[in-house]
């Protein structure tokens, strides 16, 4: 006996799926002659034609909602990435420029421990730093060499009077 064409019918009717339907095992000899849209309202009306329960879900307890380490390490693994990455970087190239010669030694730890404190955002801005850290020293370089004859002057002067002070001790 097919009955396929009677279920989607039926389905089609009482708004479910073909699954669902289900139909009276003692009764299919009635069930096959229907035909009409209307013949299946009346055996629906019947009980000759059910439809199967919903398979619910189980409820579930609400899960309290927890705050730990476990929430944020994505967060600082991405930020402990970035940092790693930008101090590499910035490492490497003030290696390069101190085997080079281009910075001194003081100058290189200075900006070394600047990179581990996160000063700078990128190379773009450790060179930046580094250019107007050399035209500093260029100006400071101008102004002691424009005190240093001054100084000398004075020196002189104070070993003259002191020589004098010595004679007159004596």
């Amino acid at each position: 006996m097919n009955l396929a064409k009677k279920k989607q019918l039926a389905a089609a009717l009482l708004n479910v799926g073909k699954n669902k339907i289900k139909f009276a095992s003692d009764k299919l000899p009635e069930i096959k002659e229907a035909i009409t849209k209307q013949d299946i309202r009346d055996l629906y009306k019947e009980g000759f034609i059910t439809i199967k329960a919903t398979a619910g879900k189980r409820k579930k307890t609400k899960r309290k909602t927890r705050i730990g380490p476990g929430k944020i390490r994505t967060k600082v693994k991405h930020r402990k990435r970035d940092y790693i990455r930008i101090t590499r970087k910035l490492r490497n190239y003030l290696r390069e420029l101190k085997n080079r010669g281009e910075i001194d030694r003081e100058s290189y730890w200075e900006t070394r421990k600047k990179v581990k404190r996160r000063y700078f955002k990128s190379k773009a801005y450790l060179k930046e730093y580094l250019e107007d850290m050399k035209k500093s020293k260029k100006e400071s370089k101008i102004e002691t060499e424009s005190e240093k004859p001054k100084k000398q002057e004075s020196k002189k002067q104070k070993s003259t009077k002191t020589k004098i002070k010595e004679k007159k001790k004596w």
